[in-house]
């Protein structure tokens, strides 16, 4: 049965979030979903570390989703981590305590990234048009603006203000006023001031709202006669106000507003104060509540990776494209990585060597920026690029493969000390030493073994012919060596 389902879990400030659906042909059906509203966001310090607390009942919520999703395939579930993750100092320790609770790994996406999710989810709840639509999703840590047409996305930002931060820091008390609102709106236009332009009214026709707090806001309004349909400007105004004469979180609780659910109560302020100013900004004249969100967008990103259209391997076109990149050497250097990583370990993972496979072919964008050190510009770009599809820890890894391609071993010791990545990094500079005449020709029969020790071995005539490469494979062992590694190329 779980040969048809796919998995998303949506580690957010606010909540964390399970969602299984059933593939239908093209189409991903929801059948279930589990939600855990824990505030993750709010248990970031004035340094930005997590708290114990809030980490232990993160791994707590986890371990409760592994147990439904027991018997899944690792390639059927996706993890990703969102604002809080992006922002947490103690992001790296948190992550195996949690990739161990839920039992698959966690990714964690860059604003941008997620923005792409959230459209894809949208976009596949709503009547397709051709018509361009504003979708924003004021989550509990970040903001996102996604311009699209269809089911594509055209403009994605990401902005680092969301309904949990803002209620922590403008309404620590519980209190509602009129200054505080105030404040809180200074502070949201004062982020969001950048983006504005390109949202403008002029460039979409429709404008949806996908987060909870969107939800939320547009059941308050319509339920209470603020509006008639979806979230206006009046009807925010007269929440505010209505907010305000409350006076507190325990007053809001005890007014009997309509459609509020209590779990929704302590983040409601800094939601209402993001929103009323994204519709001042943008002037918009009202947002629709809209479904699918990030969770369905991940659904269908995994589909697309079964149905061999992997958004991955089309931005690695295009940031080859955009980059000059030489295709052929790209090609040549990928493939025969590819095949030394096949030598070196033949039981390697798939993502494994779809890492490998991409660092090989960017292996030389930075030659675009700088002839010299271009390992070291590439490795930049890759860690820091808006590359859709790539996870911010896939695009790490990559980067880092990228900059030990060549050179001294000292600045990718991780890598080296890793015997996994250890063999990735060995193949891949491996074949840039052997693709260095930068043309096809036929390489020997060779061996590559690791273990404790990695072994090359290929024959001695060979070697003869090539006396360039024979002086770069020594070069290559002493590297290694000056790492502790006992490399070595024997010939026979």
């Amino acid at each position: 049965m779980t040969a048809q389902l796919l998995a998303a879990v949506d580690l957010g400030s606010n909540s964390f979030r399970l969602e299984i659906g059933r593939v239908e042909g093209e189409r991903v059906v929801p059948i279930d979903t589990w939600k855990e509203t824990l505030r993750f966001g709010a248990g970031l310090d004035q340094n930005d570390y997590l708290s114990g607390e809030s980490c232990a009942q993160a791994i707590a919520a986890l371990a409760r989703f592994s147990e439904r999703l027991r018997g899944y395939a690792p390639e059927r579930v996706r993890a990703v981590g969102t604002n809080v993750l992006r922002v947490a100092r103690n992001a790296g320790e948190f992550l195996p305590l949690a990739e161990r609770a839920l039992g698959f790994p966690i990714e964690i996406v860059a604003g941008r990234e997620e923005a792409r999710l959230i459209y894809l989810g949208v976009s596949h709840t709503l009547p397709y048009t051709n018509d361009p639509r504003l979708i924003v999703d004021i989550g509990g840590g970040s903001t996102e603006f996604i311009l699209g047409r269809g089911f594509e996305p055209m403009v994605m930002e990401s902005v680092p203000i969301g309904c949990v931060g803002f209620s922590l820091r403008h309404f620590s008390d519980g209190r509602f006023t009129a200054k505080a609102f105030g404040r809180a709106g200074l502070a949201a236009r004062s982020m969001i001031e950048g983006v504005v332009d390109a949202f403008a009214p002029r460039r979409w026709k429709s404008a949806f709202g996908s987060s909870g707090t969107a939800r939320a806001l547009s059941e308050i309004l319509e339920k209470n006669g603020w509006s008639s349909e979806g979230i206006t400007r009046e009807g925010l105004q007269a929440l505010r106000q209505f907010m305000i004469e409350s006076g507190d979180l325990r007053g809001l609780l005890q007014t009997g507003l309509l459609a509020l659910k209590t779990e929704r109560a302590p983040v409601l302020a800094g939601g209402l104060a993001i929103m009323e100013v994204l519709l001042d900004e943008l002037a918009i004249e009202r947002v629709l509540p809209a479904g699918g969100a990030m969770r369905l967008g991940v659904l269908y990103d995994l589909l697309g990776r079964f149905e061999h259209s992997d958004l991955r391997e089309t931005t690695v076109s295009r940031i080859n494209e955009r980059y000059g990149v030489d295709a052929a050497q790209a090609r040549r250097v990928s493939e025969l990585a590819s095949a030394l990583l096949g030598e070196i370990e033949p039981r390697a993972t798939e993502h494994t060597r779809q890492l490998l496979r991409w660092a090989a072919s960017w292996h030389e964008i930075g030659r675009a920026i700088a002839h010299d050190d271009y390992h070291k510009h590439g490795s930049y770009v890759l860690e820091h690029a808006d590359l859709p599809g790539f996870s911010t820890g896939e695009q790490r890894l990559i980067g880092q493969l990228v900059l030990g391609q060549r050179g001294s071993l000292k600045k990718v010791r991780p890598l080296v000390d890793d015997g996994r990545l250890r063999n990735s990094l060995c193949a891949l500079r491996l074949a840039v030493i052997f693709a260095h005449a930068r043309r096809d020709a036929p390489l020997p029969t060779l061996s590559l073994r690791s273990g404790r020790a990695i072994r090359l071995a290929l024959p001695a005539a060979w070697l003869e012919q090539h006396p360039l490469t024979a002086y770069l494979l020594d070069a290559e062992a002493s590297q290694w060596r000056a790492e502790g590694v006992d490399f070595r190329a024997d010939s026979g």
